[in-house]
């Protein structure tokens, strides 16, 4: 379910996902042309808001809700949702395990189309990215950005170094990890992230080519991984942008 006009607007971009639109009577005449471009093949409803959130059970504030039609488990696969990313060139993967906050999820999503990754793979134990408030944190970009679900978890990792050719790190503070920003920034990448209870577990920690932390200060373990999504990914994008031969990364 969507919420919000921008979340319908990403939604309306493919169009055979959507399924309905119930709209309040001042958002129908706000994006009637926006609808118009369906030519009528999904419907429009439009109602008052009281009847609007007596129809969803909850209270809808923006005057807009619209329904999508959920991927397939097969559809969602990794050799079917990514196998676009398995071909030569450039490429940037946000991997999760175990990330079962709706808010942290949307906003890994979020982070992920600002910074122009390629994919996103979950871990089966991942809470539902097309949950409506997942949706709506991330500013609708789920029902944009590519995503799968693993099939064989960590196995999955492995495939992913092997047979994709990725560089796989996990962002993971303790003994062994370096410095995010002396990591190399490689064509193919993949950030592993893991909860902010367990973080990443020993099986995927142990498919990983290299662990990566944030340098933080005295007495501060960990950042909300969201926020630690954003930081790692602002900083692989700066570094792919340098020119050849350039040096230079924060903190240096």
């Amino acid at each position: 379910m969507a919420e919000s006009e921008r979340v319908l607007s990403r939604l309306v971009r493919t169009p055979e996902r959507l399924h309905a639109v119930l709209l309040s009577p001042g958002r129908w005449d706000a994006l009637r042309d926006m609808l118009g471009g369906l030519g009528g093949r999904i419907p429009v409803y439009v109602a008052d808001l009281e009847i609007m959130c007596d129809i969803a059970g909850f209270h809808v504030h923006r005057g807009v809700l619209a329904t999508g039609i959920r991927p397939t488990i097969e559809e969602l696969s990794p050799e079917v949702a990514l196998a676009p990313l398995k071909r030569p060139g450039p490429l940037t993967i946000l991997v999760c395990e175990g990330i079962t906050n709706v808010d942290n999820i949307g906003g890994l999503f979020r982070n992920a189309a600002a910074f122009g990754v390629d994919g996103v793979l979950l871990d089966p134990a991942c809470c539902d990215p097309l949950y409506r408030k997942a949706v709506r944190v991330s500013a609708g970009h789920v029902l944009s950005t590519p995503w799968a679900v693993a099939v064989d978890w960590p196995a999955d990792l492995r495939r992913l170094r092997e047979e994709w050719n990725v560089d796989l790190v996990a962002a993971e503070t303790g003994a062994g990890a370096t410095p995010w920003w002396s990591r190399p920034a490689p064509a193919r990448q993949a950030i592993l992230l893991g909860s902010e209870a367990r973080g990443v577990s020993a099986g995927a920690l142990a498919e990983c080519d290299a662990v990566c932390e944030i340098p933080m200060s005295e007495g501060v373990p960990s950042m909300n991984v969201a926020t630690t999504s954003a930081v790692f990914l602002a900083e692989r994008a700066r570094r792919r942008a340098e020119p050849a031969g350039s040096v230079g990364a924060i903190g240096a």
